[in-house]
């Protein structure tokens, strides 16, 4: 399949899997004798996992740390929660990206903590 309809297969554009392709998340897929893109399958399930990663909140430069695990994930079809996932693919991405969530929120907390406190002091005046 094409670009556009491999594009349109998992929910993205021409462009993001050019720019997947280029970041090194993405293999350059195989070409027609006219030199167009063809997406089989196997690209299509990588694709998918590329998407779902990023809807996670990964970023690209994430999945580029583990772009030669990426087609790992799009072959293991065990739900995430099976025993057998223990040492997943990118387990220390994924870690990493939990801790900085978990630093993020603990900011915004402070922050809304902050902002809070300032009411109420302006509210008592």
């Amino acid at each position: 399949m094409r670009i556009g309809d491999a594009a349109a297969a998992v929910g993205t554009t021409p462009r993001a899997l050019r720019f997947y392709e280029q970041r090194g998340l993405l293999p350059p897929p195989p070409r027609t004798g006219s030199g167009q893109r063809e997406y089989g399958p196997a690209e299509l399930a990588l694709l998918g996992v590329i998407r779902r990663l990023l809807a996670l909140g990964l970023t690209v430069s994430d999945l580029a740390a583990i772009a030669d695990r990426l087609p790992l994930l799009a072959e293991d079809t065990r739900p995430c929660g099976t025993p057998e996932r223990e040492g997943a693919v990118g387990a220390p991405v994924v870690e990493r990206r939990i801790a900085l969530l978990d630093a993020e929120i603990a900011r915004l907390t402070r922050l809304r903590d902050a902002l809070k406190a300032g009411l109420g002091e302006e509210g008592t005046r």
